[in-house]
């Protein structure tokens, strides 16, 4: 658990970037080859509003571990007040939780629990 005293911010920018590329090869596979159309696709994964859902179903369905429900609640309860305009301030924390989840799976090099989560996105939503 070494990387999880890490800024929390910093873990979920790091997971902004992984996530979003497991995203875009994901609409890739599925043969989405224009831009315009991977944009579109993609918002439903990469909007705040999505990652929350992701997030609280998979808090519902009680799949992240105690390790990764402290990294979740860590970022979710950031004090950070700024959110982006279009979503309210709980839908940004839950989002940013997903992101430095996955930014600590990645600096733990844990990339099968990655794609375990990934897997549940893609295959529930």
């Amino acid at each position: 658990m070494k990387n999880s005293h890490r800024n929390i911010l910093a873990l979920a920018y790091l997971g902004d970037s992984v996530y979003e590329l497991y995203i875009r090869e994901y609409l890739l596979n599925k043969g989405i080859e224009k831009v315009n159309d991977l944009q579109k696709a993609s918002v439903k994964y990469v909007s705040a509003r999505g990652q929350a859902k992701f997030l609280n179903d998979m808090l519902e369905q009680g799949l992240l571990t105690e390790e990764e429900l402290t990294i979740v609640y860590r970022a979710r309860n950031h004090k950070g007040s700024s959110h982006p305009k279009n979503t309210d301030i709980v839908t940004y924390k839950y989002a940013t939780g997903l992101e430095a989840l996955i930014g600590w799976l990645y600096l733990e090099n844990n990339s099968s629990r990655i794609d375990e989560l990934m897997k549940y996105i893609f295959d529930n939503h």
